[in-house]
């Protein structure tokens, strides 16, 4: 490894994707994700963290239940898997699946052609504008396996990944409204030795949130002495306004 590279000296380069959303379409939602999951490869990014409910879009309520937009995140979810076995990034991204017969708001952690890991949503809003548990079961006590993309892979929110060649690099990875509670998983994980925690994020945007969000981004990345990296909903999300906030 070159001496003038960041990786030669414990850095890692990361990045919060915020893409183009179409709602209720998760074959063109993949697509777009791996125009930006190639980018990444092109810029020497090793992660790529995307928005909460990549694959779906954010704002589609209750057709979250519908076994058909489920079975189509599963299909685009088999695409981006493929199609990542060449790219160098570990990409984070957002897909309600179903699991034990309820449905989950999960991050899949994709890397080189294979699924890492699924981390399910701890905590689900339901004041103002959110209504989360009337469409999907909160995860802060699941623990176990799901199949998905043809393997068995871990299911929970306590999943740490470790890269073998990046001396250093442990991901953490949670989900929105994780970020607001009093203690999130993310401050256990970093206990646990996280040294870059992701968070994947569908929050709209009104007065004052951005100013928050930043606020609570940085107090983690301080009080954890971890990277935080937030990537938010924009473009394309509807029903809300969405301001596509991404801080590494």
């Amino acid at each position: 490894m070159s001496f003038y590279s960041a990786y030669r000296h414990g850095f890692v380069r990361v990045a919060a994707c915020t893409h183009h959303t179409t709602i209720g379409d998760p074959a063109a939602n993949a697509a777009s994700v791996l125009g930006l999951a190639r980018q990444c490869h092109d810029d020497g990014v090793a992660l790529a963290v995307f928005p909460e409910l990549t694959l779906s879009g954010y704002s589609i309520e209750d057709i979250l239940m519908q076994d058909a937009l489920l079975d189509a995140v599963e299909d685009a979810l088999l695409d981006v898997v493929a199609q990542s076995a060449d790219l160098l990034p570990v990409l984070v991204v957002g897909a309600p699946l179903r699991y034990r017969h309820r449905i989950y708001n999960t991050a899949v952690v994709v890397h080189r052609g294979s699924v890492l890991g699924v981390v399910p949503k701890s905590y689900l809003p339901t004041y103002r504008e959110f209504y989360e548990q009337r469409q999907v079961a909160a995860g802060d006590d699941e623990r176990g396996s799901v199949r998905i993309c043809g393997s068995d892979v871990p299911f929970g929110p306590d999943l740490l990944f470790t890269a073998s060649d990046l001396p250093g690099f442990v991901l953490h990875v949670e989900i929105c409204e994780d970020m607001f509670v009093p203690v999130p998983p993310s401050a256990e994980a970093s206990l646990a030795g996280a040294t870059v925690l992701a968070n994947l994020s569908g929050s709209p945007i009104t007065i004052g949130r951005a100013e928050d969000r930043c606020l609570l981004a940085r107090s983690a990345s301080s009080r954890c002495l971890a990277a935080y990296v937030y990537a938010a909903a924009g473009e394309g999300s509807r029903r809300r306004t969405w301001r596509g906030t991404a801080r590494p």
